[in-house]
């Protein structure tokens, strides 16, 4: 398969943000502590600003995370899916049959027993609920940076992304639902389906409409894609600012059970890890049996891997409010894909000659 205009769009270069992001995120962790505590007045009105369990700056913060990542979503790709058939169905098994269901038993494990005697037992079902927000939302936008670590092929990136998002918006709902029924926790069925609109479908449906208007207003002698390309790299910052202002009014809002529980991030963190290690286990074995090309191998089970953790967060305040145990978990989530995600890339690169090679990026039936 030939590069395209959407491969060099999905393969942009990685920014000083995005390769710092876990310090980033660690620092606003830390302002978020210190605001909480010397501000918790201010802190406390901020969290009243919300309607139907929808915070309002909170909203606002998790658009300008969502809308550049969606603007870089080309559904045409879609019709290229029959071009990488194993590839699409080790993640799609892995991202839907296998993750979600994964880390609910994970959580159950470690919160209702492993860590029985080390948390409250009234926010064990907190903690479980953030686990399964996470592990039910596949990674829709780090995807092209790991893909691009791992010189994976975009177009393949492309295609998954695009057919997660259309899963994402039937799939994602009930399986949440189904999840948080199987662990007795109580589903407000108005306020999850308001946060799949809200953080997905809206800002798709803004992201393909800016694809059109910007390929259809391109300037005489620049091609679509590139005007494209161009508008992104202008408010990618936006998708990062909001990210870390969002985990400084996180930790802003949970700052005092933090402090009073020092341990609570390293127990949250330990089955989020065994998840992550245990998911890319299983897709980069399968892709290494199934004898796929390591271009697709790796972006494969990378983004197996990954979380959709925006949407993660935004549902998790939606449904749980911003002080809730299920949004800590989703923003220690945060706090640990990172890091893992870029070990992950370091090892496969380590292992690419596990793989078969392929030339001038053309592999039928991979």
């Amino acid at each position: 398969m030939t590069e395209t205009p959407s491969s060099k769009l999905a393969a942009s270069p990685l920014s000083l943000f995005e390769r710092y992001l876990s310090l980033w995120v660690l620092l606003c962790i830390i302002a978020g502590l210190a605001l909480g505590t010397l501000l918790p007045d201010t802190f406390q009105l901020l969290a009243g600003l919300e309607y139907g369990s929808v915070n309002f700056i909170v909203a606002v913060l998790i658009w300008f995370m969502v809308y550049p990542m969606m603007v870089s979503v080309d559904f045409t790709s879609l019709k290229r899916i029959h071009e990488r058939p194993k590839g699409l169905v080790i993640t799609l098994v892995v991202n839907w049959l296998i993750k979600p269901f994964t880390m609910a038993a994970l959580g159950v494990l470690f919160f209702e027993f492993v860590f029985a005697d080390l948390i409250d037992p009234a926010n064990a079902s907190q903690y479980i609920a953030g686990m399964i927000l996470l592990g039910a939302a596949p990674c829709t936008a780090m995807v092209f940076i790991w893909s691009q670590l791992t010189r994976g092929d975009a177009t393949y990136t492309l295609v998954q992304v695009s057919l997660n998002d259309v899963i994402m918006i039937f799939a994602f709902a009930p399986i949440v639902a189904l999840l948080l029924g199987v662990t007795d926790i109580s589903v407000p069925w108005e306020t999850l389906l308001l946060s799949v609109v809200l953080y997905v479908v809206l800002p798709l449906v803004a992201g393909t409409l800016t694809r059109m208007h910007l390929i259809r207003n391109s300037s005489p002698g620049v091609q679509g894609e590139a005007q494209i390309s161009r508008f992104i790299s202008r408010i990618k910052p936006l998708s990062v600012l909001g990210l870390l202002a969002t985990v400084v009014l996180l930790f802003g809002f949970q700052g005092q059970i933090i402090l009073d529980q020092p341990l609570l991030i390293a127990l949250i963190a330990i089955p989020l890890l065994i998840q992550s290690y245990g998911i890319f286990a299983i897709a980069y074995a399968a892709a290494y049996f199934w004898r796929v090309p390591f271009n697709v191998a790796a972006p494969c089970a990378l983004i197996g891997t990954s979380n959709f953790f925006e949407l993660a967060v935004a549902v998790a305040i939606g449904l749980f409010g911003l002080n809730s145990g299920a949004a800590l978990v989703t923003v220690v989530g945060v706090l640990v894909e990172v890091p893992v995600m870029l070990s992950l890339v370091a090892f496969a690169n380590r292992t690419s000659s596990w793989f078969p090679t392929t030339k001038a990026n053309t592999y039928p039936g991979s």
